[in-house]
């Protein structure tokens, strides 16, 4: 392999991807379809298989014989050789430069570990936490030991850290000229921080709307990587974004596949 696989092909769409896997299910089971089958195996509704389907058929990747009677194409054949080719690289990308380059990750330890010892893993407050024992639904092996509340070193992960991603809500505050944190109702900012796990902002009006509501950021700088940071590590995000900057940051985050909320100017 000359690079890095910067492209993972399907991966870098869920809808995409799930058109892959129906495809790949249809393959596998024509002429005669069962979309509830499918269905329970790609985690979508019936409808949704039906809607696919007909996608699939209007891009010539399948056929309907009939009623619940599909074929894959030629073309469909081609797509998924083409799609799985690239997965397949992808693939071996990761296993062979990224894996081997991240063996080890850190995590906070919540009580005394020892070197060698196996224990679960958590994700809280944003940051990767290893409890000893594992009745987690994650485990990994320590490489350091560490006393509670430093850091340790672990490795050969199982299991799946259960998270969700964190959500953002931006609230535009407008130029100085037009009000700036005066425009802002500074009890509307206190209750929506309330609701939140962080509160940032991008700009001296943010900051003054912030201060002005009783409250000090927990980031100020470099917003826009932060904020996709924080909502990454399942934490909700409120951002006083200068009017001026909100389309930047609602690309980032959209190009991140973060969930955000963009508020009009709270009076």
């Amino acid at each position: 392999m000359s690079g890095p696989v910067e492209q993972a092909g399907v991966l870098e769409s869920k809808r995409t991807a799930t058109a892959y896997r129906i495809l790949v299910a249809v393959a596998r089971r024509q002429p005669a379809v069962n979309q509830r089958e499918i269905a329970d195996i790609v985690g979508v509704t019936t409808q949704a298989v039906s809607d696919y389907l007909g996608e699939l058929r209007e891009e010539g990747f399948v056929d309907k014989q009939g009623r619940g009677r599909y074929e894959t194409t030629k073309e469909g054949v081609d797509w998924l050789i083409s799609e799985t080719d690239t997965l397949r690289e992808f693939a071996e990308y990761v296993a062979s430069e990224v894996l081997e380059e991240v063996g080890v990750e850190t995590a906070l330890a919540t009580g005394a570990l020892e070197e060698g010892e196996r224990v679960s893993l958590a994700m809280r407050d944003g940051v990767l936490q290893a409890d000893p024992g594992t009745g987690g639904d994650a485990t990994a092996v320590t490489v350091t030991g560490a006393t509670a509340g430093r850091e340790v070193g672990v490795t050969n992960v199982e299991g799946l850290i259960d998270y969700e991603l964190g959500t953002v809500t931006i609230l535009a505050v407008p130029p100085v000229r037009e009000g700036g944190s005066r425009a802002v109702d500074a009890g509307a900012v206190a209750d929506l921080a309330a609701t939140h796990d962080r509160l940032a902002v991008d700009a001296p009006e943010g900051l003054a709307a912030a201060r002005v509501a009783g409250l000090e950021p927990d980031l100020r700088f470099g917003a826009a990587s932060a904020v996709t940071d924080a909502a990454t590590r399942g934490l909700d995000v409120l951002l006083l974004a200068a009017s001026g900057t909100v389309s930047a940051h609602t690309e980032t985050l959209r190009e991140q596949g973060i969930g955000y909320e963009l508020l009009d100017e709270v009076e």
